[in-house]
């Protein structure tokens, strides 16, 4: 009946405003993280009646978030990689930050990528987040073999500067940027990486000479 609809969409409402100002400021979500509070139509309902209210912002279609407010700076911009995880869903699918934006991670380039391309073992999506585009690309379980470690990162970001471009510099860098448990990561994870990268991983794990 039209009154359960309205009690149920009521009840829904309350259930995923709950939800959202549990997890607090910076939380990026799609409306499956909701799947187990109501029917999808209804959980759409109040995640669109919540964004018109100005209660959580919508950033793309199908992806909110309950922005931090800083005093001066008003609403931020959430983290691409938060946003990442959030599309990618609950089912499980890993990330692996790559190219420009896994040399950014580790300060390697300080170009900050339009594109920010995520590898994952999920779908591929995409997402346009303002000026920023957010990737996910599917690829093979040996590429994300290494996916949420510090070694995926870094065997991205060698791969993306390529061979010519890795001079003592960059050595130095993640040298100084990684601590002795990701040093200690890279080494075990050296049979991941193509032959090349997997050398410039020794010397930056080696202790320095």
């Amino acid at each position: 009946s039209v009154t359960n609809m309205g009690k149920q969409t009521g009840s829904v409402d309350s259930q995923v405003l709950a939800r959202i100002r549990q997890q607090g400021p910076g939380t990026v979500f799609t409306p499956s993280d909701f799947a187990d509070v109501g029917p999808r139509n209804a959980v759409d309902l109040a995640l669109s009646r919540n964004a018109r209210a100005g209660t959580i912002r919508k950033l793309a279609r199908g992806v909110y978030d309950l922005p931090r407010r800083d005093p001066r700076l008003g609403d931020l911009s959430p983290s691409p990689d938060d946003v990442a995880l959030a599309v990618a869903g609950r089912d499980g699918a890993r990330l692996q930050a790559s190219g420009a934006h896994a040399a950014n991670l580790l300060g390697l380039s300080d170009q900050v990528p339009v594109r920010l391309t995520f590898l994952t073992d999920g779908r591929s999506r995409r997402v346009q987040l303002g000026r920023q585009q957010i990737i996910l690309k599917h690829t093979t379980p040996r590429q994300m073999a290494t996916a949420g470690r510090i070694s995926g990162t870094v065997i991205q970001a060698l791969r993306w500067l390529g061979r010519d471009h890795v001079d003592d510099q960059v050595v130095a860098t993640l040298r100084r940027r990684l601590s002795d448990a990701d040093k200690r990561q890279l080494q075990q994870d050296l049979r991941y990486a193509p032959t090349w990268v997997g050398d410039v991983m020794r010397r930056v794990a080696s202790p320095s000479v």
